[in-house]
């Protein structure tokens, strides 16, 4: 009986060669400004705001360990911390469904052959590219409880407008209706993953005899799933981390009705200067959005039919 040696091993092993190393060596330089970079800017900061969780650091003065003790204030004494991720979930379980089915139907509407095709899809999509801060402030006038648009446009039709952004009640609403004037984003999505749908499966399903719902409800709808859930999930992701409006408009306001976990963040890291009690925040919002996100993912399977993938 033969034995294999550790020599005969490693001389079947495939060598790698020099031209191989200088490959690999060349490949590691290209990217070395990205690692440098994701180092220092990403994954340092995260490292350093991890252990800053567990401090009091009040920015003027040297951190100083506390242990646990921001995450027990946080869910046992902080009751402002409660109210801003209830004004966040709020925000959130109103607008990603709307997003997510505005979107979706107004891409439905302009993947039409109609006259000026061109010209409303460029114009659907021109809120997307205007900045945050000049859509707050053009909301806030348009929404202003005396002088603005929306409002003057109801007294001439002899209806008395809500304060809007100065009320409790409709604060939330009013920020809904700021972030779905920029449903032009997901637009584009959804009309690329209609162009993406083989045109052959809808002439096989015409030959079948199927109609206009059948063809959308077993074609259009399954072949730009994966485009719907991306959607959703980053919509969810993107309300979860919602502040320039909050900040630019209603500062939390009124009576913390619009105090999203973002802006209270930030209020404790630069306003308050508790940056130890802020990184411990922010710690918790990551838990909660990669909770989030690996359920959607996990469950994604049960809706979303991605082409090729046997089930």
């Amino acid at each position: 009986m033969i034995e294999s040696t550790p020599a005969s091993q490693s001389a079947g092993r495939r060598r790698i060669s020099p031209a191989r190393w200088r490959e690999i060596r060349d490949g590691y330089l290209c990217i070395s400004l990205w690692l440098f970079g994701f180092v220092v800017f990403t994954a340092g900061p995260m490292v350093a705001s991890l252990a800053l969780s567990f401090t009091r650091y009040e920015i003027l003065s040297p951190p100083v360990l506390i242990g646990v003790d921001n995450y027990t204030r946080m869910f046992t004494i902080d009751p402002l911390f409660w109210t801003s991720l209830r004004a966040t979930v709020v925000y959130t379980v109103l607008l990603v469904p709307l997003g997510v089915f505005g979107g979706y139907l107004l891409a439905l509407l302009l993947n039409q052959t109609v006259s000026g095709l061109a010209f409303f899809r460029t114009l659907f999509y021109l809120p997307t590219v205007v900045p945050g801060i000049a859509t707050s402030y053009l909301f806030a006038w348009m929404f202003s409880t005396q002088t603005g648009l929306i409002n003057s446009i109801l007294a001439s039709v002899g209806i008395q407008g809500p304060a809007w952004f100065g009320s409790r009640e409709w604060v939330m609403p009013s920020f809904v209706i700021m972030a779905l004037w920029g449903l032009g984003g997901g637009m584009v999505l959804y009309l690329a993953a209609f162009q993406g749908v083989p045109t052959a499966l809808y002439e096989a399903a015409m030959l079948d005899g199927a109609g206009g719902w059948a063809r959308f409800r077993h074609i259009t709808l399954p072949m730009t799933s994966p485009v719907i859930f991306f959607t959703f999930l980053t919509g969810l992701i993107g309300t979860f981390q919602v502040f320039t409006p909050a900040y630019v408009i209603t500062q939390g306001g009124p009576a913390d009705a619009s105090l999203f976990y973002i802006l209270y963040l930030y209020q404790n890291g630069w306003q308050y200067l508790k940056m130890g009690y802020a990184s411990a925040m922010a710690w918790v919002l990551f838990v909660i959005l990669f909770s989030l996100s690996v359920l959607s993912i996990r469950l994604s399977g049960r809706w979303v039919y991605y082409e090729g993938v046997l089930r």
